[in-house]
């Protein structure tokens, strides 16, 4: 996968970059660990700047960070709910773990976006919470930006500092997102085999309600 990563950012540059970093977050099996080593080679060697290469990155990520967050805010609670009772079989969830889950999200969001920013597949989900659960717009772009500017300038620093021994980098990052993501789905499927629905979960859903933004 990596050869036309390579060859997107050598002939379009910071465009490459942001473009290929919007994919990754509309579609995370795209691998930001790549992309972002990539251009910070392609920075080392001339092609580009570090810092621009970094804003480039975290531009694109975000661009696909707002249209999560903006497709959660209109798809809305009362969708949701109705979504989650005819699917909660395969979604292993609830809407009684929902509502657990708002709380904890409206006590700690900020710090749970930020930190998510900086983790793999998490990266891009996270916006659906923020928007669903009324993060305001505000804290969403400050906590997002931080934590996916942070993510870029990790990833583009170590291709920029170790430059040619990219192959080093991508042989051990490479693994270690497989190894995430593997654990991610194993973790599915070990919940899909004990989830059992929550009694407190079946209440009726108002079609008018909607969730408060955060102050």
């Amino acid at each position: 996968m990596e050869d036309w990563i390579i060859q997107l950012v050598d002939w379009a540059g910071y465009w490459g970059v942001a473009l290929l970093m919007l994919l990754e977050t509309v579609f995370p099996p795209i691998p930001s660990e790549v992309i972002m080593t990539v251009a910070g080679v392609s920075a080392a060697r001339g092609n580009m700047t570090l810092t621009g290469t970094i804003a480039a990155g975290t531009a694109g990520a975000m661009l696909g960070n707002w249209l999560w967050f903006w497709l959660a805010i209109k798809f809305g609670e009362a969708r949701l709910h109705r979504f989650i009772d005819k699917h909660s079989r395969w979604l292993t969830l609830d809407w009684h773990e929902v509502e657990r889950g708002e709380t904890l999200f409206r006590k700690y969001g900020s710090t749970i976006v930020l930190v998510a920013r900086m983790l793999p597949t998490l990266r891009s989900l996270i916006s659906i919470p923020a928007g669903l659960f009324g993060m305001s717009h505000r804290r969403f772009l400050v906590f997002s930006t931080i934590g996916t500017a942070g993510w870029s300038a990790a990833l583009a620093g170590v291709g920029y500092f170790l430059g040619s021994q990219f192959e080093e980098v991508e042989r051990i990052m490479g693994p270690l997102s497989t190894a995430i993501i593997a654990a991610i789905l194993l973790g599915y499927l070990w919940r899909l085999w004990r989830w059992k629905p929550n009694a407190e979960a079946i209440k009726p859903v108002d079609a008018s309600s909607d969730i408060h933004p955060e102050a």
